[in-house]
């Protein structure tokens, strides 16, 4: 596990926005999986992942979000995304992402 990353949530005006922080790959990608999971089964259906802290994200990070917002779909949920850093907003749109995952460059903009 890498040691800089982190990961948290909180709740604020119907959503739960959930920040991440350091490294989104293969060595990470399981907890962050096992964390999101616990917001869902708690019925948080709505949420958006706060990625403006992520330095890096692999292929693994992309199927992970991909897979959430299915399952939050299957609820009547939402998923948004925080994105700041160009590198990893990059990868969204060299996969074509960005037409199918909600993209904010703010937590308070993806709330409206």
């Amino acid at each position: 596990m890498h040691p800089e990353f982190a990961i948290s949530h909180r709740d604020e005006k119907g959503w739960t926005v959930v920040e991440v922080h350091g490294e989104v790959d293969v060595s990470t990608v399981p907890r962050i999986r096992e964390y999101i999971s616990a917001c869902i089964e708690a019925g948080r259906y709505h949420l958006i992942v706060d990625l403006v802290g992520v330095s890096f994200m692999d292929s693994t990070g992309l199927g992970l979000l991909v897979h959430i917002g299915k399952r939050i779909r299957t609820h009547a949920g939402d998923l948004r995304l925080v994105i700041t850093n160009p590198n990893v907003l990059q990868i969204f749109h060299i996969t074509n992402l960005h037409q199918s995952l909600q993209i904010h460059d703010s937590a308070k903009v993806a709330m409206e």
